[in-house]
């Protein structure tokens, strides 16, 4: 393993410093005296010695004449200042140092090669090694998988941004199933630094990219055949306050946009939240979390309490609405303002024509769970106009092909993977047309449930094809 990684930002700082250095550090006498002649590469020179305790940790020393300054980049992603200074090498290999020295007459630089014999796996005891590989004691490493049950396991944003985040689209939870990203793994092991990506055959690229891993471009992503190398290795570097993640040999982490160094936005021995930049397109960072394989993520209990819940539609309710392929308007004029609704605002509810629209409906979520205990009967208002098509059938054979006449109100478990396979649910028909109505929904026998924490409200019926238009109002928990 090789090492000779000079950072391109200590040129930056060099000549900063050979600036501040020529007017700051130099004593009056020394500027009237004038520049002297630049020095060349050729005068630079220092020893590297072994400590008597640890071989893997070096003692420089520079000798150049003339020099009030010295800077030393070890070739492994640190550096330091001063006459003699000390470099730790934990793992063996070559590593080219570079001593940059400066003078009266302005900075020149020499290098020399240093040879590491052995790995020294204590100096390798550190947090972000542990947490990354599992540390010294794990043979075989530490795996990760991408968190595909997590919401933004994927994800884009604007690399611009002071603090960049997936802002401009995350993925929900397994929505990139059977793409070939989920059964990805992610091997880091501490010995040599080892990185192996096995992706079961298959890898999930960004378009423009699929060819560099030997697919074709395409017009969206794409899932193609692709053998990782086996000679990979990692690398955490820091840089202006930043952690980076590295992998060597072209390599890179499940979803691939071209890139193989990753900043470390999370690292933790559950937790491994990576950003890169996407080649060629610097305004795009995209976003990785990771977990360790076979873990999960344990969820919060959600408090159980009893609120008073409410919506008028004239003015701001409680509640928060949401759609599923429905037309709401939480704001329309009243269509009958008579006796017993004279309000002047209430919800325009429109189902649409044709089977995507056959379960239309508009739903809250809680940040609790809902205690029916001593409260469980909602009302609510609602207007069914008669110029709906009650008569035409179509839909789902199990279902009523008909658009009902009827309010249906459901309290499911919105955090369940199927919330209406155990959902509580009571319907009323209205018997009469274009007048408005007050309907009772009396949760009861539901009472002691401690798992709902989602109200649904859904008119017309579900499972048909027929569209329709009405309105409700004054919707509360008594």
């Amino acid at each position: 393993m090789k090492y000779n990684r000079f950072l391109s930002s200590v040129y930056s700082y060099l000549a900063m410093a050979l600036m501040a250095t020529l007017f700051a550090a130099c004593t009056p006498d020394e500027m009237d005296g004038g520049l002297a002649p630049e020095p060349q590469s050729d005068i630079v020179q220092f020893t590297a010695t072994s400590t008597t305790n640890n071989a893997n940790i070096i003692t420089f020393t520079n000798q150049t004449p003339g020099a009030f300054k010295a800077i030393w980049d070890f070739g492994n992603g640190t550096t330091a200042e001063g006459n003699q200074v000390n470099g730790s090498f934990p793992v063996e290999g070559s590593y080219t140092v570079r001593l940059t020295i400066f003078t009266k007459g302005g900075y020149a630089s020499n290098t020399k090669t240093i040879s590491i014999a052995e790995t020294n796996v204590s100096m390798l005891n550190r947090e972000d090694y542990n947490f990354l590989t599992g540390g010294a004691d794990a043979a075989n490493g530490k795996t990760w998988v991408i968190e595909k049950d997590a919401k933004g396991h994927l994800g884009v944003g604007d690399a611009t941004a002071p603090n960049p985040s997936a802002n401009w689209w995350a993925a929900g939870a397994n929505e990139k199933a059977g793409v070939g990203l989920y059964d990805d793994e992610m091997n880091f092991k501490l010995q040599g630094f080892s990185y192996t990506y096995n992706n079961n055959g298959d890898t999930y690229s960004n378009k423009d990219y699929a060819s560099g891993i030997g697919g074709t471009n395409a017009s969206s992503d794409v899932t193609v055949n692709y053998t990782p190398p086996t000679n990979m290795s990692w690398s955490i570097t820091e840089e202006n306050g930043k952690k980076f993640l590295t992998i060597s040999n072209g390599g890179f982490i499940g979803y691939y946009v071209g890139e193989s160094k990753y900043q470390i936005l999370a690292l933790s021995e559950n937790e491994l939240y990576l950003m890169s930049s996407q080649k060629g397109v610097p305004g795009n960072a995209w976003f990785y979390r990771l977990a360790p394989k076979g873990y999960t993520r344990p969820v919060e209990a959600k408090p159980y309490k009893i609120t008073d819940i409410y919506d008028n539609f004239d003015t701001d309710g409680n509640v928060t609405w949401k759609k599923e392929t429905l037309m709401l308007n939480e704001s329309y004029d009243n269509p009958a303002p008579v006796p017993i609704n004279t309000s002047a605002k209430v919800a325009m509810y429109v189902k649409q024509d044709g089977q995507p629209y056959e379960f239309a409906n508009m739903f809250t979520d809680f940040a609790h769970k809902l205690d029916l205990r001593q409260r469980h009967i909602f009302k609510l208002k609602v207007y069914i106009p008669g110029y709906n098509d009650y008569v035409t059938a179509a839909g789902e054979d199990w279902a009523n092909k008909n658009l009902l006449k009827q309010v249906s109100v459901k309290l499911q478990d919105g955090t369940a993977a199927q919330p209406w396979a155990n959902q509580a649910e009571v319907k009323q028909a209205v018997t009469v047309t274009d007048k408005w109505v007050e309907l009772t929904f009396d949760f009861g026998p539901h009472a002691a449930r401690t798992d709902l924490d989602r109200i649904v409200i859904q008119i017309g019926g579900e499972g048909n094809f027929i569209p329709g238009i009405f309105f409700l109002d004054d919707f509360r928990l008594e």
